[in-house]
């Protein structure tokens, strides 16, 4: 029996109730949580923005000890130290087998119809009913029961509550600067959002080499954290004359521009701030009406719009070095995360979130 944060009612909040986990089947792994970072795409189904079965248990930023094993598994053991991840693999579609594991929509990581659901709990007759599995983990839980292509052993000597934090925001945000954009030393990058991804960018982007790295938000406190993180120079994001400022900043516009919030704004500001043969990266959750586009002017002067879920990662490999980088000191966790909170707390973390005033909350489990 495991405690974990369920949605029953999108729009409502998370309910702490308890759920069962079944027993691993070949391929999967039992793991104890040790920490979940609360993401902002976490927000889009607790609030009814994305739709998603319910009940069921969000969080996808986390790192635990292993428990259990499967038959098959071959990568994990029980007591290794994980940081999970959403972008669960199968490791032979056409994306996985051309380096591009983070687009495979999982085929096979996922049990099948007919086999028992992974997580289960108590309904009100007494009976049992399934608990659907958000984003491959469910990790608001004091345990996840998952597909071994979905964790990655770590160094035993990393704190797991910043470990958990690589799992979603760091690996997207450096990912997209190592990954995506292959940023070259010297070259400009615009970050526009400066939460737990974007954070994460500006961080990335300066271990990169980039020559300037601009923040834009328009929340003070986090324009200061993006200078701690590694930011030259800042922007209010709302300042009427935000475009001018960047052009002004980068000599003419940034190589690259992103969105690392999932706003229209953001996204138009990210495109607006391109140079001559720039490229716009969208990473955020963006409302599933939004469009961003190229302009005629944009496309003859060689401009570029791509999207990268999740840092376009290759996850087994990226992780562990992520975890390097921190136990060198030059990946920077410790801004990054602004309170560490127990399970019982985390709809008042995700109140802060809505707030939009820090960066982010970690749940501790005992």
């Amino acid at each position: 029996m495991a405690k974990a944060a369920i949605l029953e009612t999108p729009g409502q909040g998370l309910v702490i109730g308890d759920v069962e986990m079944g027993e691993p089947l070949a391929h999967e792994v039992l793991i104890d949580t040790k920490a979940c970072g609360l993401c902002h795409s976490d927000l889009h189904f607790i609030d009814g923005a994305y739709p998603h079965a319910v009940p069921c248990i969000p969080g996808h930023e986390a790192a635990g000890v292993v428990r259990a094993v499967g038959s098959e598994v071959k990568t994990v053991k029980p007591g290794d130290h994980v940081v999970t991840c959403l972008s669960a693999f199968c490791g032979q579609c056409e994306f996985c087998v051309t380096g591009r594991m983070a687009l495979c929509l999982g085929a096979g990581t996922r049990r099948a119809k007919g086999d028992a659901p992974r997580i289960t709990r108590a309904d009100a007759s007494g009976g049992v009913e399934p608990v659907s599995q958000m984003l491959n983990l469910s990790a608001l839980s004091e345990q996840m029961l998952i597909h071994e292509n979905a964790c990655v052993a770590i160094d035993k000597d990393m704190p797991l509550d910043r470990a958990a934090v690589i799992g979603c925001a760091v690996t997207t945000g450096a990912g997209t600067i190592f990954n995506a954009c292959k940023v070259t030393p010297g070259e400009t990058v615009l970050v526009v959002g400066c939460g737990g991804v974007g954070l994460a960018t500006i961080n990335a982007a300066r271990i990169a080499g980039a020559g300037k790295v601009i923040a834009a938000d328009p929340i003070p406190e986090k324009r200061e954290l993006a200078k701690v993180l590694g930011a030259t120079d800042t922007v209010d994001a709302l300042a009427e004359d935000a475009v001018a400022q960047i052009h002004a900043l980068s000599g003419g516009g940034v190589h690259w521009g992103i969105e690392a919030v999932g706003r229209q704004a953001s996204a138009d500001l990210a495109v607006a701030s391109l140079r001559r043969g720039g490229t716009a990266v969208i990473l955020g959750m963006m409302p599933l009406d939004c469009k961003v586009g190229l302009g005629a002017m944009d496309l003859l002067g060689g401009k570029k719009l791509m999207g990268a879920i999740m840092g376009m990662n290759h996850f087994p490999v990226d992780l562990p070095r992520l975890v390097d980088f921190y136990m060198r000191g030059l990946l920077d966790l410790d801004t990054i995360i602004a309170e560490r909170i127990s399970l019982d707390q985390v709809n008042e973390g995700f109140d802060r979130m809505r707030e939009g005033s820090h960066a982010r909350s970690v749940v501790v489990f005992d």
